[in-house]
């Protein structure tokens, strides 16, 4: 299922062209440091002003690649106050909401920072950002989403890779890691019949409604899967693969999903696979999880310290961590460097073990099939 998005006379329009939107290769700032890594300006109609804008490609402005950062895609200046976002939530929202403060040089001098915890792959989850960021109208709307992942944002049908695409993926030197992450929440989305991360394309739109600023905050995602990949043993690979490869055949019904996820009152499903699997290979908590937490942290902080209101769209699971992380300390070089891999020979292998692994859970699947026949 697609969430398509509300048409109202006041809702803004995308300059699109053929892509959702169009990224120019980074060119150096002047001055003061920009707030995020750059900037994408996504151009929009103002349907209260009436009057048209002339119609242009969107920029992107570099900053400082290795102190890592936030990326501003746009919007304009939020029809709030600091006054404003001090009114409390009404019971029903404020379940999924954690509060966090920090000096400003925003409007009255300090920031109040709404933290949404999602479930990632939940309708509900879409219902409920929806209704805050709506209710709050905050300056800016955080989301946990970086430039490379910008097609959330985008309507799209579900559709779960086939092997031919996976294997189109890793002749285009996708990370291996990647692609099977991605066929993975795939699986689960279809199994549910939500787009994963359809809160943040959501969030974006409440934002676009009233002229909020919406910032990609999440480290960026060829980082984290390459850190993730790198620091695994080649043993660890190999037995993460079939591991993904037979968990995904085997996914629980879409009733059975649901139900988890009702269950789960302080994570959402994709940390809850990580966590499940991290028992198997302790590295995916670091590099997923815990240093997202500590990058997202700062990112925010460093978002909230110059503005008055800001909503986070972020995983349940992040909750805590970001919480533990406030105002600490962290240094970002550190976060986004990448560990060299010493396996030797280790694409070759990981191709023939995963050859392997397929057909033996393809004869596996056969052998149950035939017996429930």
């Amino acid at each position: 299922m697609t969430i398509e998005p509300t048409q109202s006379p006041s809702e803004p329009e995308i300059n699109s062209g053929e892509d959702f939107v169009h990224i120019d290769e980074p060119r150096p700032t002047t001055g003061d440091i920009s707030l995020s890594d750059s900037i994408v300006n996504v151009e929009k109609e103002d349907a209260e002003e009436e009057e048209e804008f002339k119609d242009s490609d969107s920029v992107v402005t570099g900053g400082d690649d290795e102190a890592g950062g936030s990326i501003d895609i746009g919007g304009g200046e939020a029809e709030c106050s600091s006054e404003k976002m001090k009114v409390e939530l009404p019971e029903e929202l404020a379940k999924s909401v954690v509060i966090l403060t920090c000096e400003s040089t925003g409007k009255g001098g300090s920031c109040d920072v709404y933290l949404i915890g999602t479930a990632h792959v939940s309708k509900e989850s879409c219902r409920e950002v929806e209704a805050i960021v709506s209710f709050l109208k905050p300056e800016v709307v955080f989301v946990e989403l970086c430039s490379s992942r910008l097609s959330v944002l985008k309507p799209q049908n579900l559709k779960v890779p086939t092997m031919s695409d996976m294997i189109e993926s890793w002749k285009q030197k996708q990370n291996t890691f990647g692609i099977l992450y991605g066929w993975f929440l795939a699986k689960i989305a279809s199994q549910l019949e939500v787009f994963p991360g359809a809160e943040f394309r959501v969030a974006y739109e409440q934002a676009m409604k009233y002229g909020g600023q919406v910032i990609l905050g999440d480290r960026p995602v060829q980082i984290t899967l390459k850190r993730t990949w790198a620091k695994m043993p080649l043993w660890h690979k190999v037995k993460f693969i079939y591991s993904f490869l037979f968990q995904a055949v085997f996914l629980p019904s879409p009733e059975d999903l649901n139900k988890m996820l009702k269950e789960m009152d302080n994570l959402d499903m994709v940390t809850l696979v990580i966590q499940e699997m991290s028992k198997e290979f302790p590295s995916l908590m670091d590099t997923l999880v815990h240093e997202r937490d500590q990058y997202m942290a700062s990112s925010l902080l460093r978002v909230a310290s110059e503005h008055s209101s800001v909503v986070a769209v972020i995983g349940r699971g992040h909750i805590q961590g970001i919480k533990k992380n406030w105002k600490q300390p962290i240094t970002m070089k550190d976060l986004m460097e990448i560990p060299s891999d010493q396996s030797v020979f280790t694409v070759k292998r990981i191709i023939s073990s995963v050859a392997i692994a397929v057909a033996g859970t393809a004869i596996f699947t056969g052998i149950l099939l035939a017996r429930r026949r």
